[in-house]
């Protein structure tokens, strides 16, 4: 009876493994730490947030910074980083799967995350596609940005999986400057804006992030780097030219089709030009393994089924039991 015991245990271990190892930890940002991320030396301890690397619900409702701006004007949302006015951000990134890359953004956001300003965009490769390169990432602070404390957000649209958005936010102290606007619900008669309201408002000029995959009408397409419609004055490109496409839908009030980058949009009513097959990486057995996945170099070998997989494990040990 025990050893029976013994191999169902060994039996449940194994599956879940399979189940949830492939997508146990994606990418979150590390440095300047999160609110409520585990690296954020203010962490309030039954609070923390263990869900950072999990993109941002589908529907938008957890929009923006995963719903954790609430904390700001508490001992878990105080600052956590000092930038200067032209001084340098470093941006680190914890996880493995990397979802072979993509384009990510960084911002700022003046008014408590109404609105946010694009500070760089990076298309391709970001994060790095091997989950084994450092994944560290420095931009610059605008030269005329306000000083107080903001919010600091970045954005990741991945290459590979499902159509998604990461957006992780920490509070970061900006020095020098022009001393910055009052939030507008802090200004009698003003309204506050909503989290849709991409006008950049609040002292620091440049366009608004970059929104898709969250019902909102824009999308990205799969296996390829979205090239932002607005990505600002700064743009560091990476990974493959031939990858970087437009996005799909009404985005940033402009149509695109999905298809190779125009960087105007279109009103052509075209469809995508990418049918979403991972074709990149096809056959690709040590890309694969990487990102947490059983696989086999041999050319006649057919991808495990978890689920299927499972059931055959389960009947040996009956078998044997």
């Amino acid at each position: 009876m025990f050893y029976k015991a013994l191999r169902y245990g060994v039996f449940l271990a194994f599956a879940a493994q399979l189940w949830l190892g492939p997508s146990a930890a994606h990418m979150a940002m590390a440095q300047p730490p999160s609110i409520n991320y585990k690296t954020n030396p203010n962490v309030i301890y039954g609070v923390e947030n263990y869900d950072y690397t999990s993109p941002l619900s589908p529907s938008g409702s957890d929009f923006p910074c995963k719903g954790e701006l609430k904390y700001m004007g508490t001992q878990a949302g105080a600052s956590v980083a000092n930038y200067a006015p032209g001084g340098t951000f470093t941006i680190k990134l914890d996880g493995q799967a990397t979802h072979s890359g993509g384009s990510c953004q960084a911002s700022l956001s003046y008014d408590k995350g109404a609105t946010f300003t694009v500070i760089k965009s990076w298309v391709g490769d970001c994060p790095h596609a091997q989950p084994s390169a450092d994944q560290t990432f420095t931009g610059q602070i605008p030269s005329n940005a306000p000083s107080g404390e903001v919010v600091f957000a970045w954005t990741w649209f991945n290459e590979l999986g499902n159509r998604e958005m990461y957006m992780n936010c920490a509070i970061v102290t900006i020095g020098g400057g022009k001393r910055r606007r009052r939030f507008p619900e802090d200004i009698p008669g003003s309204s506050n804006g909503t989290a849709n309201d991409l006008a950049p408002r609040a002292g620091l000029s440049g366009p608004g992030i970059f929104i898709a995959n969250v019902g909102n009408g824009c999308t990205t397409v799969a296996s390829k780097d979205v090239v932002f419609p607005s990505p600002g004055s700064t743009i560091q490109y990476g990974g493959s030219a031939d990858l970087r496409v437009d996005p799909s839908g009404t985005c940033d009030g402009r149509k695109f089709t999905g298809g190779a980058f125009t960087g105007g949009g279109t009103n052509s009513g075209s469809s995508p030009g990418d049918s979403g097959s991972p074709s990149g990486h096809r056959g690709d057995c040590t890309y694969w393994a990487s990102q947490g996945y059983l696989c086999s170099s041999s050319p006649s070998s057919r991808a495990i089924n978890p689920f299927s997989f499972s059931l055959t494990l389960l009947a040996i040990l009956g078998l044997v039991a």
